[in-house]
């Protein structure tokens, strides 16, 4: 019962591990899948990134509709806690 409450991940949704622009790390862990690549566009709240950490495996979404500027890393590379893995292109306006 416990581990069902482990899978909720604070700020997976909105805030936390994402801001307006970038997809970020929120605990140190193990990059175990990217789903985009530079020039992909995304919609918000879409899975770009998988990390595991601490034995739990956390789905890391857009923040935002956009397009992915940058790619930070590599599957397999591990993170620090607030390491930028996906950034988007600045909104114009």
């Amino acid at each position: 019962a416990e581990q069902a409450d482990a899978r909720r991940v604070p700020g997976a949704e909105v805030g936390g591990g994402v801001s307006g622009d970038e997809v970020r790390a929120e605990l140190p862990g193990i990059v175990t899948a990217l789903s985009v690549r530079a020039g992909d566009a995304v919609s918000a709240g879409q899975p770009v990134a998988v990390l595991e950490a601490m034995k739990l495996v956390h789905t890391l979404t857009a923040p935002r509709d956009g397009v992915v500027a940058s790619v930070a890393v590599t599957v397999g590379e591990t993170l620090a806690g607030g390491t930028v893995l996906i950034r988007l292109a600045p909104v114009d306006g």
